[in-house]
């Protein structure tokens, strides 16, 4: 009867053995590091990945996660420098670099690092300008960041990148912005077409100045502006006529008439005879 009882007692306290060992044992994965908690003190630096043995009641063993972890920060309204009424969302990524300070200098750091975020867009938002907030997304990207990243340093935590998502704008000013690209369209249609006329006027210009140097280029080019117009309209038939014919006919009607002029003055003119002697 000693025997057996004394093998219950082997057997139970090797059970008991057991669930303690089990209770004590810890896995840290590979993405993760682990601090311990020893009556409330962190004790020894960092634990790396891997199977980790903690004593039980005594010990706690508190897990960080080490991946870059992708927060939305949640659309933020607010009035941009300008006065323009805009609602701004963004992403904000980061890492934890020291896991002793993120668990022990802050309570919650992933709501820690919300709030600053949202904080820091609704500042960028009245530091900057409307057109910034569409065009220029880079230069308030790193400034965003850095306005992150002071504050998150202290808790062990590095802000990777800080990317603005979306700029919601109000009705009326997404229709005065379509007025303002269509004129500038048409600023611009306008002012290419001014241009190409200055450049045909001068062109056109130089070819008057070479035609009136050579009168056969200029019959030539009447030739040819005939030969277009007979290209377009089959049923039309054009005749030129030479403009040297009419400076000919010209000529030979005003020889006769200036002739006959003096002809006529002649003949008005009266006859003196000389005295009688």
């Amino acid at each position: 009867m000693i025997n057996m009882a004394f093998v219950d007692a082997f057997i139970g306290l090797g059970a008991a053995a057991l669930v303690w060992l089990g209770l004590g044992v810890r896995v840290v994965r590979q993405y993760e590091r682990a601090v311990l908690f020893r009556f409330g003190r962190v004790v020894g630096g960092v634990r790396d990945p891997g199977l980790r043995f903690i004593i039980p009641v005594i010990d706690r063993l508190q897990k960080v996660n080490m991946q870059i972890v992708t927060m939305p920060v949640p659309g933020q309204d607010g009035i941009t420098r300008d006065n323009v009424t805009v609602r701004v969302d963004a992403v904000v990524y980061f890492k934890v670099v020291e896991p002793v300070r993120a668990v022990v200098d802050v309570q919650n750091y992933l709501f820690a690092v919300e709030q600053v975020a949202q904080t820091s867009l609704r500042s960028i938002i009245g530091k900057s300008d409307l057109d910034d907030l569409l065009s220029n997304r880079e230069k308030l990207n790193q400034g965003l960041e850095v306005m992150i990243d002071s504050p998150a340093v202290a808790w062990g935590i590095h802000i990777d990148r800080v990317e603005i998502k979306d700029v919601a704008l109000p009705d009326a000013m997404k229709r005065s912005m379509s007025r303002q690209a269509e004129a500038e369209r048409e600023r611009r249609a306008r002012v290419i077409s001014a241009d190409g006329e200055l450049q045909a006027s001068d062109k056109l210009a130089q070819a008057a100045t070479a035609m009136a140097d050579t009168p056969s280029a200029l019959q030539l080019r009447l030739l040819e502006t005939v030969v277009e117009v007979a290209a377009e309209k089959n049923s039309t038939l054009v005749l030129p006529f030479p403009v040297e014919l009419l400076r000919f006919l010209e000529h030979a009607t005003e020889a006769p008439g200036a002739n006959g002029h003096a002809d006529e003055k002649r003949e008005a003119a009266p006859v003196v005879h000389p005295p009688a002697r």
